[in-house]
């Protein structure tokens, strides 16, 4: 008997395809996710993961798990020759996150926590399977698989999801562009044991012949290394790196009487920076490094992509399930691509004033930074804004047309597309259970003798979830907001006429039922 055509086929099982799967899984799409390799990874380039990909993930039961395996990391320490500085990062009291700090953990590790999820909830990871080809046929793709043996299998789907790495297979297949640009360094990589250091903090030696990073981890290694490869030394990406290598460049660039032992991996690769030139044709949609490559400075590039994930998730559901229209899915490249091209310049940026040899460039670099950083960062308020640029809490739909605002926006709290805060604590895991949820905000008596509340659930039943919070809410006044299954504010209105949310939601999340007129 012939397979009924998937919903969704996802290729490429890293952290963003798992997380698009878990995000299917949680609404009961039919899916398949595959990956070439034959194993996960066992080592890794992505070495944290931020407050923003830790709320985004709490729904899923998994980010108390990532937080226990991970180093939770509030300090900095910069070593310069013959003293140290030591700047604060997240020691802020941020209220509105549950996470309220970076997590250095393995990408390894990231993807162990979230494939047991998925296998452990039944669903089988496919490895050693690989997309060969695809051929339209109308509202369906027919994709031709192939196994490490050589056999071959032809499935049919609705949507392929392309999580597949700078080498996609299925941006290829879609016809879309990878634009951009390789940098000339050759980057040292490992993950080992270093005696000598401070535990509990990330670690940045500065010196005018070069620079090292030192990451805390707990698993696989106490210590994520991290060094561009030295400019008087052959260029010889892809050979074999050593430990002596590696101690030699600390001895070298490093005022610290460091010991390095016990590497459980070590590397050298190029980075590059290109984006996709769109993130979605037809049935064809691009996440994670399929559709941004950059270098790691500010451990944007594995979160970015689990966000991509997570976005898009949410759209093929409701489309596959026939509880939204299919104009929904194209909001996913009107969101994300922003926040691609967005990290794109901000991780280059970021690296050329890291890697530049200019004199002006350099002496900032190592002489003024370490001097004025810890003075500017000395304003909480400026650590706030820094913390939370780059740990994507941030990260704004304002001007996304499935975003929209009443009349009347209340002119305190978050707005519109913004992401919902944990303000008061509990609030995100309130509205963590799949589905849109509504918040009616105010003070008693707000939202009594008026049958308005209930009427946006009619017709959308465990599509919408009402929740009255009173006045321990985000907003001061009377406020209903409603939230997407991603966690972001879809239409945010002051007062309790609810039209322009009726409005909104019969565009986006129509009534799968007709309306009864009352009695």
């Amino acid at each position: 008997m012939e397979e009924p055509p998937l919903d969704v086929l996802i290729v490429g099982a890293g952290p963003t395809g798992l997380a698009l799967a878990a995000q299917l899984r949680a609404y009961g799409v039919r899916f398949r996710i595959i990956d070439r390799h034959q194993d996960r990874a066992r080592e890794s380039r992505a070495l944290a993961v931020q407050p923003r990909t830790l709320e985004a993930l709490a729904p899923f039961g998994v980010s108390e798990e990532l937080v226990r395996r991970g180093n939770p990391a509030v300090r900095l320490s910069m070593h310069l020759p013959g003293r140290t500085v030591r700047v604060p990062l997240f020691d802020l009291g941020v209220a509105d996150t549950p996470y309220p700090f970076l997590l250095f953990l393995s990408q390894a590790e990231t993807e162990s926590v979230l494939g047991r999820h998925l296998t452990d909830g039944g669903t089988p990871l496919e490895r050693g399977v690989e997309l060969v080809g695809t051929v339209g046929a109308g509202e369906q793709v027919a994709c031709r698989l192939r196994r490490g043996d050589g056999a071959e299998e032809r499935v049919t789907t609705r949507y392929v999801a392309g999580c597949d790495g700078a080498r996609s297979t299925v941006r290829q297949q879609a016809g879309i562009g990878f634009e951009g640009h390789s940098y000339p360094q050759t980057f040292l990589l490992a993950d080992l044991e270093a005696d000598g250091l401070e535990p509990g903090a990330a670690h940045a030696c500065m010196t005018d012949a070069g620079m090292v990073f030192f990451f805390p981890l707990v698993s696989p290694a106490s210590w994520r290394m991290l060094a561009i490869r030295p400019p008087d030394t052959p260029d010889t990406a892809g050979t074999a790196v050593s430990l002596a290598m590696l101690q030699s460049l600390v001895d070298r660039y490093v005022d610290l009487p460091l010991r390095l032992r016990d590497p459980v991996w070590m590397t050298d690769f190029k980075i590059h920076n290109r984006g996709a030139g769109r993130y979605r044709s037809g049935p064809f949609f691009l996440a994670g490094d399929a559709a941004h490559i950059h270098s790691p400075a500010g451990a944007q590039g594995m979160n970015t992509g689990i966000q991509d994930a997570l976005n898009l998730g949410w759209k093929l559901a409701m489309v596959c399930r026939g509880t939204a229209p299919a104009a929904l899915l194209d909001t996913y490249d009107a969101e994300r691509a922003p926040v691609g091209r967005d990290v794109l310049r901000f991780t280059d940026l970021a690296f050329k004033i890291a890697t530049s040899a200019h004199p002006l460039i350099r002496s900032a670099r190592t002489r003024l930074a370490p001097r004025v950083a810890p003075l500017v960062l000395r304003p909480a308020p400026l650590r706030a804004a820094a913390f939370r640029r780059l740990g994507q809490l941030a990260v704004d739909y304002r001007r996304s047309p499935l975003t929209a605002a009443g009349s009347r926006p209340s002119r305190h709290g978050p707005r519109a597309g913004d992401r919902l805060p944990d303000t008061p604590p509990g609030l995100q895991a309130l509205t963590a259970r799949p589905g849109h949820h509504l918040l009616l905000c105010g003070p008693p008596g707000s939202w009594n003798g008026s049958p308005e509340p209930a009427a946006p659930a009619r017709g959308r039943a465990g599509l919408l979830h009402v929740h009255r919070l009173g006045t321990d809410a985000p907003w001061a006044g009377t406020v209903h907001c409603l939230v997407r299954p991603d966690g972001y504010i879809a239409y945010l209105a002051t007062g309790t006429d609810l039209t322009g949310l009726s409005a909104h939601l019969d565009r986006w999340l129509p009534p799968r039922e007709p309306e009864r007129p009352g009695p």
